[in-house]
């Protein structure tokens, strides 16, 4: 049985779903301000590990790449010089390296370009699992001293833009 109503509700439910639709979005986006960074695990180059858990208190920039990604090569002397410009004010920079990048190639790359900071092999895949399934490279994720994901990149980061962002994580207590 269809019942008769004096008025045609589809434009109010079509309203009401989008008012619902664009709060869903707000919480979202606001949800993304204080993201936690996952537990993770990493294992460095020398067969240590590093958890994000020993990452809080610090400024972290945790940049998934892999050496056969041209943009992450090139955008490398850049991190490098950002983690030297920070690194004494409590700043730390872990590049991931992708499960398929062979361990070889990745210990090559870190020594003959003398990376300053810690290089982990993520041979697994676990840990990009963890960190939203990464699966394009460069992905760059900063995180605050409280251990919340504040920014992710998707390809080379504005370096102009991180450094304000940075200086003004690091100015927070």
């Amino acid at each position: 049985m269809h019942l008769k109503t004096p008025w045609n509700l589809q434009p109010v439910g079509r309203r009401v779903l989008n008012a619902l639709g664009t709060l869903g979005l707000l919480l979202a986006l606001w949800g993304c301000a204080s993201e936690r960074a996952p537990e993770s695990s990493f294992v460095l180059l020398d067969g240590s590990t590093l958890s994000t858990q020993q990452l809080q208190g610090k400024v972290s920039l945790v940049n998934f790449w892999a050496t056969s990604c041209t943009t992450c090569v090139a955008e490398m002397p850049e991190l490098v010089a950002t983690y030297n410009k920070y690194k004494d004010r409590g700043y730390v920079t872990l590049a991931v390296a992708m499960s398929y990048d062979p361990p070889s190639y990745v210990v090559n790359f870190a020594q003959s370009r003398q990376l300053p900071f810690q290089v982990a092999i993520d041979n697994t895949g676990a840990v990009a699992r963890e960190w939203g399934d990464v699966k394009l490279t460069p992905t760059t994720f900063l995180v605050n001293k409280r251990g919340e994901i504040v920014k992710r990149f998707v390809g080379t980061p504005d370096f102009a833009e991180l450094h304000k962002l940075i200086d003004k994580l690091l100015a927070e207590t």
